[in-house]
């Protein structure tokens, strides 16, 4: 069999290797692994008579369910592509990605029958428009509803129809999926995955971590996010239980951990930081589990320390995108006193540190960007060859656009983002480093740092806070000069001690730092604000807080 195998091959393959051992758990729907191959064959039969073939995308819109991972491999088996959507984002913004993406089908959870009606009636070239009732739609095309609750799923699984073999990779590595980047300076690019770089991801952090077959894997991040659909692969390679759960609820995560028996789950600090605050409020089981995953954001020391400390040890990840999953980890084994890194690159990557200017290689210890190269690095942004020129290095290393250092032990150090450097009088201020700084403070529940213009500096920088509902700060307001316009009577005098209340607890923020930072790194001035704006991937919008300012 040619290899690497797709991922419908790897489904089929462990469904031959263990049939009986519990694959999918949804619900009350669990499915071994051979159930779930057929399921996926019968699905992909249905695809296959509605014209879906090799090389056709397919858009999927859906929660973390059986009927995602389901359509997932069907659509592999029939060698086309999955384009895992967004379903967080309006109708346009997946318009544009049914668009981009070229896709001729669309499977959605019923959950999003409005917004799927807005994207196909939009995009006439999605001819087969999802899977379920057959009827007569514009242009004489079919026009369908469905969800993986809705029993036209469940009748287009049972079609009878004859159930094809899994497509094999070609000789270029087949795409398998498109995922499509956040798009914070601009519109998304649609990074390929190939088979490949599924099959390696999954390898690569198989070797590098502990993950058995008798795990039980709580899949709550969101599939469409790297650090949702990468762990799927490992379960499957691994032969582990996957339990799909469509949204975070600390409160539920913790009853579907006591009573699924859950070991693993991949989580965001502020998943982690929620599940905490349960823990400490109520009585949880944790008995079952054996590590957590954190990753998406920079994990503090402080968090991990919390959650080992009463449930079990936390794995720090550090991943991407165009790597199809995990680039780097830090685990217990590899000792505390390196928990401030983000550990060693996965098992058969490689990574590099290059001058941001010159891309010349830096020494250990030296901060620049952070390059990297191994079978998982994603093969191309989706016909954007200038996208994919400037993401990639003449030997086709990939530039994260990250700043880092790697100490003399190998482990990496992030640093910050390169386009998010502040730079104050010819020195380099890491928003990142700050960050880590005022987020230690009790009072601070969220924080960023960005640069603004400074006629004396160039730049300055500018911490935006959120705090904790404990913290008395007022109304919220500039850490410097926030006395505001207080008039008479009592309304004037509250206002005039929120701007004292929120004047006193910048200032005191200000001294936190002082003592741990240069001065030239030091907040020139520190906002309260009420929610740090994100988009649908967590990610911060810098963008919003420069313009605000």
């Amino acid at each position: 069999m040619t290899m690497p195998l797709t991922l419908a091959q790897l489904l089929e393959v462990r469904a031959e290797l263990a049939p009986h051992h519990e694959a999918f758990v949804d619900g009350d729907t669990r499915l071994s692994f051979a159930e779930a191959n057929a399921r996926a064959a019968s699905f992909a039969a249905y695809l296959a008579a509605e014209g879906i073939g090799r090389g056709d995308r397919v858009l999927l819109l859906a929660k973390n369910s059986e009927f995602l991972a389901t359509a997932l491999y069907a659509v592999s088996r029939l060698g086309a592509i999955s384009v895992v959507g967004n379903w967080r984002l309006p109708p346009a913004e997946l318009e544009y990605v049914a668009r981009d993406s070229g896709s001729t089908g669309l499977l959605y959870d019923s959950a999003f029958a409005e917004t799927a009606a807005a994207v196909t009636q939009a995009v006439p070239e999605l001819r087969v428009r999802v899977v379920g009732i057959a009827g007569e739609g514009e242009n004489g095309g079919r026009s369908h509803q469905v969800g993986h609750d809705d029993p036209h799923y469940r009748n287009a699984l049972a079609t009878g129809a004859a159930l094809p073999a899994p497509a094999i990779v070609g000789e270029d590595g087949d795409d398998a999926i498109i995922m499509y980047t956040s798009g914070t300076t601009g519109r998304p690019k649609g990074a390929v995955l190939t088979n490949a770089n599924m099959f390696w991801s999954g390898q690569g952090m198989l070797s590098t971590i502990s993950w058995e077959t008798a795990h039980r894997f709580l899949l709550v991040a969101p599939m469409f996010h790297i650090g949702g659909l990468a762990p799927l692969t490992c379960n499957v390679l691994r032969g582990t239980t996957t339990v799909f759960m469509r949204d975070f609820d600390p409160v539920q995560v913790w009853q579907t951990i006591a009573a699924e028996r859950i070991t693993t789950m991949m989580t965001v600090p502020l998943m982690l930081g929620a599940m905490i605050q349960v823990a400490r409020a109520t009585e949880v089981d944790a008995s079952s589990l054996v590590a957590v995953t954190c990753g998406g954001a920079m994990v503090s020391r402080e968090l991990v320390e919390a959650f080992s400390a009463f449930a079990a040890p936390v794995q720090v990840v550090y991943g991407i995108t165009e790597f199809a999953g995990g680039l780097t980890f830090w685990t217990e084994a590899m000792g505390r006193e390196n928990l401030d890194s983000q550990g060693k690159p996965v098992f058969g990557s490689t990574v590099a540190v290059v001058d941001v200017e010159t891309g010349e290689p830096l020494p250990r210890g030296e901060a620049g960007e952070l390059l990297v190269s191994g079978p998982q690095r994603f093969d191309r942004y989706w016909q954007n060859e200038e996208a994919t020129e400037a993401a990639l290095t003449a030997d086709g290393w990939y530039r994260t656009g990250d700043v880092a250092y790697l100490d003399e032990r190998g482990f990496v150090h992030l640093v910050d983002r390169v386009k998010d450097i502040i730079i104050s009088g010819g020195e380099n201020i890491y928003p990142a480093e700050l960050e880590t700084v005022l987020a230690a403070h009790s009072a601070v529940a969220d924080v960023v740092v960005v640069g603004e213009p400074d006629e004396r500096w160039g730049e300055v920088p500018v911490a935006h806070v959120v705090l904790h509902a404990d913290a008395a700060a007022g109304e919220g307001g500039a850490g410097e000069g926030a006395a505001g316009e207080g008039g008479a009577g009592e309304g004037g005098a509250a206002e005039s001690a929120a701007a004292a209340a929120a004047e006193a607890l910048a200032a005191e923020l200000a001294e936190h730092c002082a003592g741990q930072l240069a001065r030239y790194k030091l907040p020139k001035r520190i906002e309260f604000i009420e929610i740090v704006p994100r988009n649908t991937l967590g990610k911060v919008l810098r963008r919003e807080l420069r313009r605000a300012a």
